[in-house]
């Protein structure tokens, strides 16, 4: 190995052992080859990541919701949530952000959440959130209802509205009522 190309290859392993809290002094880091470092610590468990289907299956974690909420990806429901991140929470109890705190979203009167100041246009408006409706509000906010004040161009793909309504009814406490005849979006 050239030399210059051996000392960036040392001075990587000092580097990553200091950050990483890396045993030993810098001499005795330095004469040890990097595949026979000693370490004192043991790896960490990896993280177990969340059992997804593979893309274009259900997804396990869709299986007790209601047709055709239990045939969506999980991981594409997660995915999209992220475009509504920046304004709602979902945790009970969490309080609100710019939009509504979704928690309790299905079944709850639209613009009726205690303590946060809807827009005229939805406490006019009269229906109870439930998937259908939620589907038309995320294909586009303006058109579904307008005046309200959701600044937010709507989410497009049919299947990415389905996944996001099946992972929003998972993370805000869905419960589905006695007679459910979900329509299809």
């Amino acid at each position: 190995m050239p030399p210059l190309l051996k000392s960036v290859a040392t001075f990587s392993v000092i580097a990553f052992l200091t950050a990483c809290g890396g045993s030993g002094t810098e001499a005795e880091t330095q004469s040890a080859p990097a595949a026979t470092t000693p370490t004192t610590e043991a790896a960490p468990p990896p993280v177990a990541a969340p059992v997804s289907a593979p893309a274009g299956e259900p997804s396990a974690e869709f299986a007790s919701l209601p047709a055709p909420y239990n045939t969506a990806d999980y991981a594409r429901g997660k995915r999209t949530f992220k475009l509504c991140v920046s304004c709602h929470l979902t945790a009970e109890g969490a309080g609100s952000l710019v939009g509504p705190n979704l928690h309790g979203l299905f079944g709850r009167e639209v613009g009726s959440m205690e303590g946060f100041v809807f827009s005229d246009a939805l406490i006019n408006a009269d229906f109870i959130w439930e998937p259908s409706h939620l589907d038309e509000w995320l294909a586009n906010p303006r058109a579904f209802l307008p005046g309200n004040r959701m600044s937010f161009a709507g989410v497009r793909k049919p299947e990415d509205r389905l996944a996001l309504i099946a992972y929003l009814m998972l993370e805000t406490g869905y419960t589905a009522p006695a007679t459910e005849d979900v329509p299809a979006p």
